[in-house]
């Protein structure tokens, strides 16, 4: 394993990923960036966006994430998201009416808490539609 890199992704329902691969690349908060085998340790907030998983078996498995961080070590990555889903469990369709509905709980809302609760719901599904 010497050219590969320990790679576990956890998310607060479970630990969605832990392989051996070849790179993953990782949204970070200030910019994208890739880890190989042996990359120098590091600890980086991550934004809403894609982890592109390379295994070296064809594309890239892209996984959504939003919010938490991701830590280099010499044992390899790991990702604590607060949220996390495959790219093909993402259905957009679902997602824009989500949105739409969340925007009129906005326009609905009678208190401000619930209007603050709407918004959040309003920013994360933007959030989603925008890294697809």
């Amino acid at each position: 394993m010497a050219d590969k890199l320990q790679f576990d992704l956890v998310s607060p329902e479970r630990q969605l990923m832990s392989q051996a691969v070849d790179m993953v690349v990782v949204p970070g908060a200030d910019g994208e960036f890739g880890v190989l085998a042996h990359h120098a340790p590091v600890m980086s907030t991550i934004r809403p966006g894609f982890l592109r998983v390379h295994d070296g078996a064809g594309a890239p498995k892209r996984i959504f994430v939003r919010g938490g961080f991701a830590e280099v070590t010499p044992d390899g990555l790991t990702v604590l998201a607060e949220h996390a889903v495959a790219e093909e469990d993402i259905d957009r369709a679902a997602i824009e009416q989500s949105l739409k509905d969340a925007r009129e709980d906005v326009a609905d809302a009678k208190t401000d808490e619930a209007r603050q609760v709407a918004q959040q719901r309003v920013d994360d599904l933007q959030q989603v539609l925008d890294a697809l």
